[in-house]
């Protein structure tokens, strides 16, 4: 008998990504939508017919009850989120709501529900914040420098919560930056790629960009939402770091992708003041380590492809 799951976020990247994954699994998908996100399905352009959609939000209990009434899932993928970074300083209370105690509500509504409903909390690097660690694993201290890290850390932990109060199959993929053509336009990899393509259209001059220093772990989201599915599919819960290892800084990911076009990222990137974060993070790269031992899972897409598949994209986005 096919398993089902549910997929909050299932309008955005990852959401998008691991629905295509599970249909080609043998899954039955059911996604939450926020009302707001109907209008935004061009992610699940191609598959839109083979989910089912519901009316819900992380904010009210009662529509993730039902949800869950309705759906019956086997398995349950958190990955909404209001996920932006920089937005997290302009709106640290909706934040807090949606990320942080969004998760309790989900999982207490799963509690009550059907306790044996397997969880994924889609947690991320940024707990880990201005680590002292040169590698982030399992084992780091959490000391996140934003609101969106504070409220992902909290959902972090109350998921290692109710997994050890109440013995929920509940787990927490520590995800380090993962991106592909579908990443919004907002994040720093996206607004390369779709400048890039932008500048050697003719269609811009610049691009304007924070802290070239900074440096991040980037990997392929594709092979992020399988390391979720890989999660949930073990025999015991555990959390895991999900990341490529390598680090680079915004300036390689921008020279890389100028370098796609056969131009000097130099004479079209420039350093605006105001896009650098209030309590900047300097570098995260993850240690991946138990996740391919225990798992088997490892990434696939290296860096450098990564960033043509999405300048790639963006060309065709802009000439079609």
């Amino acid at each position: 008998m096919a398993r089902t799951a549910l997929i909050t976020g299932i309008t955005g990247q990852d959401g998008s990504y691991l629905a295509e994954l599970l249909l080609e699994k043998g899954y039955e998908v059911h996604g939450l939508v926020r009302r707001a996100s109907h209008r935004r399905l061009e992610r699940l352009e191609k598959i839109v017919s083979q989910v089912h959609l519901h009316d819900g939000d992380l904010l009210d209990f009662s529509s993730l009850l039902r949800i869950l009434q309705k759906s019956k899932p086997d398995e349950v993928y958190n990955l909404a989120a209001q996920s932006f970074v920089p937005a997290s300083w302009n709106q640290p209370l909706f934040t807090g709501e949606v990320t942080a105690i969004g998760v309790t509500r989900l999982l207490e509504a799963i509690r009550e529900q059907n306790r044996a409903i397997r969880f994924f909390q889609a947690s991320s690097s940024e707990i880990f914040g201005q680590s002292c660690e040169t590698s982030q694993s399992e084992q780091t201290v959490a000391r996140p420098r934003s609101p969106y890290g504070v409220a992902k850390a909290y959902g972090h932990f109350i998921t290692i919560n109710y997994r050890e109060s109440f013995d929920m199959f509940a787990v927490s993929g520590i995800l380090f930056n993962h991106e592909s053509p579908r990443r919004g336009t907002e994040f720093v990899s996206r607004k390369i790629s779709l400048g890039v393509a932008k500048i050697k259209l003719g269609m811009e001059k610049n691009i304007f960009l924070g802290n070239l220093d900074a440096e991040r772990d980037w990997g392929h989201a594709r092979d992020y939402v399988r390391a979720m599915w890989m999660m949930l599919s073990q025999g015991s819960p555990k959390d895991y770091v999900v990341a490529t290892g390598k680090k680079h800084t915004v300036r390689d990911f921008a020279r890389i992708a100028f370098e796609c076009v056969g131009l000097d990222w130099e004479a079209y990137v420039q350093v605006d003041p105001a896009l650098y974060r209030p309590a900047e993070v300097d570098a995260l790269c993850g240690d991946a380590s138990l996740i391919t031992n225990e798992v088997g899972w490892k990434p696939s897409v290296s860096f450098e492809s990564l960033i043509a598949e999405m300048v790639e994209s963006d060309l065709k986005y802009l000439t079609n």
